[in-house]
C-alpha cells in the first residue's frame, strides 16, 4: 500500500471541516422548482440532465442545477455521491474523470458518480466554492464529507474511494446492499488478457498447417522465456501433430514384426496415439526402455515423456504409464 500524502490528508481535513459550512440549500430548491416545473409543462432554470437508467440505477450520471437534488442529495441518502467538477477545456480533468468512470463501474452502485460541467452549472460551482478543477467531492447525507483537487494517479483515487466505503458502510446500508448484489451476480468480470502476438503468429501458422512455422515460432518464445509453460506444452503438442500427420497406420504391424527395431516402435506409439490407442503406444514404449540401453533407451525414454506432455498430468493413464517406466529404468 502507498504511504498517505501528508498534502492530500491535509486537503481532506479541509474538505471535511468545509461540509457543515456548505449550504447547498439554494441548490436544492432550485432543484425542486425544476421538478415542479417540468411536471406541469413549464419551462424551468437550468436544462434537465440526461436520464441515464430510466430508473436512477446508473453509476455514472451526468448533473446539472435540475437535477442536482435527485441525482446527488437524494441517492447520497443511500451511498456516497462522488462530484466530480469538470470543464471540457480542463486537461488534467480529462486525465481524472475517465479514471473515476472505471472505478465507479467497478464499484457496481456502492458509490455514486455525478459528474458536472461547471461552464454549463456555474451555480453548483459556486455552491461548491469551487476555486480550481478537477475537484471532488464526496457527499453523504445531502453533505460534503470529504475530497481532493487535482488530477491524482489511479491507485489513489481507488485508495481514497475504498476509504470512503470503509468509513461509511455501517452507516449507509446501500453500500453493502449493492456489494451482496455484485457478489450474487458473480462480481465483477475478470478482464480479459491482451493477446500475445507471438503466440498469435504461432497458432496462425498452425492453422494453416505450417506445423515447422509453428515450431519456429513456439521455439522463439522458449529462446527468451525457457520457462514459459504454455509454449512447452504448445510445441509438445505441435511436434506430434507433425508426426501423426505422417504416421502410417501399418507402422504398427512393421513395429510389431520387429520389436528390436527403435525407430518402428517410436513410429507405432505415434500410430497409436493418432488413432487414440493411447494406453497401447505407452505399453509399447515402456516395454522397449526396458528392452534398451544408452541411446536408444534414452531416445524411447524422451519420446514417451513427449507423449505424457500431450494429456493431463493428472490423466490416470499417463499416471499408470509413469510408474511402469519408473520400474523398468531404475
Amino acid at each position: 500500500m502507498s504511504r498517505p500524502d501528508p498534502r492530500q490528508m491535509a486537503q481532506s481535513a479541509a474538505m471535511a471541516s468545509m461540509a457543515g459550512a456548505v449550504d447547498l440549500s439554494a441548490l436544492k430548491a432550485r432543484s425542486e422548482a425544476a421538478t415542479r416545473a417540468q411536471a406541469s409543462g413549464a419551462p424551468a432554470g437550468g436544462a434537465p440532465g440526461p436520464d441515464a437508467d430510466g430508473g436512477g440505477g446508473s453509476w455514472v450520471v451526468d448533473v446539472t442545477e435540475a437535477t442536482f437534488q435527485a441525482e446527488v442529495l437524494d441517492r447520497s441518502t443511500q451511498v456516497p455521491v462522488v462530484v466530480d467538477l469538470w470543464a471540457t477545456w480542463c486537461q488534467p480533468c480529462k486525465q481524472l474523470s475517465p479514471v473515476l468512470e472505471r472505478l465507479a463501474e467497478k464499484g457496481k452502485g456502492a458509490w455514486i458518480l455525478a459528474k458536472v460541467d461547471v461552464d454549463a452549472n456555474p451555480r453548483i460551482a459556486q455552491a461548491f466554492g469551487v476555486q480550481s478543477i478537477p475537484m471532488v467531492i464526496a457527499l453523504a447525507g445531502g453533505q460534503p464529507i470529504d475530497g481532493f483537487n487535482g488530477a491524482l494517479p489511479e491507485a489513489q483515487v481507488s485508495q481514497w474511494i475504498d476509504g470512503l466505503l470503509e468509513t461509511l458502510r455501517a452507516q449507509m446500508p446501500g453500500i453493502r446492499q449493492a456489494e451482496e448484489r455484485a457478489a450474487a451476480a458473480g462480481g465483477e468480470e475478470p478482464e480479459e488478457e491482451p493477446e500475445d502476438p507471438r503466440f498469435t503468429a504461432a497458432e496462425d501458422a498452425l492453422e494453416a498447417g505450417d506445423y515447422a512455422a509453428a515450431e519456429a515460432a513456439y521455439q522463439q518464445i522458449l529462446d527468451v522465456e525457457p520457462a514459459n509453460e504454455q509454449a512447452q506444452a504448445a510445441i509438445g503438442q505441435v511436434r506430434f501433430l507433425a508426426r501423426a500427420e505422417a504416421a502410417d497406420p501399418a507402422a504398427i504391424a512393421a513395429a510389431d514384426a520387429a520389436p528390436d527395431d527403435v525407430d518402428a516402435q517410436l513410429a507405432a506409439s505415434d500410430a497409436e496415439v493418432a488413432t487414440d490407442q493411447v494406453e497401447a503406444a505407452f505399453a509399447r514404449l515402456v516395454r522397449t526402455a526396458g528392452a534398451t540401453f544408452g541411446e536408444d533407451r534414452d531416445r524411447v525414454r524422451e519420446h514417451l515423456v513427449g507423449l505424457f506432455e500431450l494429456y493431463p498430468a493428472d490423466d490416470a493413464r499417463v499416471a499408470a504409464a509413469r510408474r511402469a517406466l519408473a520400474r523398468v529404468l531404475f
